[in-house]
């Protein structure tokens, strides 16, 4: 392996990835995925869809997962710092409900993976960024499903900085907590 260190998480399956940077005075070079690599460090997945976003200082985009084609994620920021927050939905896990974060920057250049049945959302800490995911199935627009971002059964300790508004889709202000998942998953 070599060209990456992986670092396992208190919740098992998410998994913290740094790269080996190789630097000089030009700049740096590094693998941001290479699947022998990934499938040493026990992430033996087949990514489908690669996607970006770019958003501002303050924007809010979770919890969102996919109901019936649940994906795996491997997440990373190219520009600027992210919070990134996954909550484990996994049915049966010692650990469902329970969240993990981690900061992702372009300056850090870990990764984050994010396993099936997980919630997924990230809070944008810089003046803007620009967020890549890898994903291990496809988008499906009707199979979206969320959880409020500040549901107290879950307890996400997002770092708001004081003063910070925070910058969200409609959809996103109107997720259910994880009470009311629990119910309509008979969990």
């Amino acid at each position: 392996m070599g060209k990456i260190t992986v670092e396992t998480c208190e919740i098992e399956g998410l998994k913290v990835i740094t790269p080996t940077v190789f630097g000089d005075s030009r700049g740096y070079f590094m693998e941001v995925y290479n699947y022998n690599d990934f499938k040493e460090a026990g992430i033996d997945q087949v990514f489908v869809q690669d996607n970006q976003s770019a958003s501002k200082k303050g924007v809010l985009r979770g919890m969102h997962f996919q109901i019936n084609y649940p994906q795996d994620k491997l997440v990373r920021v190219v520009s600027g710092e992210v919070y990134d927050v996954a909550v484990d939905l996994r049915p049966g896990s010692a650990t469902f409900g329970k969240w993990f974060g981690v900061l992702l920057s372009a300056e850090n250049k870990k990764q984050f993976f994010i396993p099936k049945n997980f919630a997924h959302g990230f809070l944008v800490l810089s003046d803007y960024a620009e967020f890549a995911y890898k994903c291990t199935d496809f988008y499906h627009p009707n199979d979206e499903g969320g959880l409020a971002y500040n549901d107290p059964a879950i307890g996400i300790e997002w770092p708001i900085p004081e003063g910070m508004e925070l910058i969200m889709s409609e959809k996103d202000t109107k997720w259910d907590g994880l009470d009311n998942y629990k119910k309509e998953h008979n969990l």
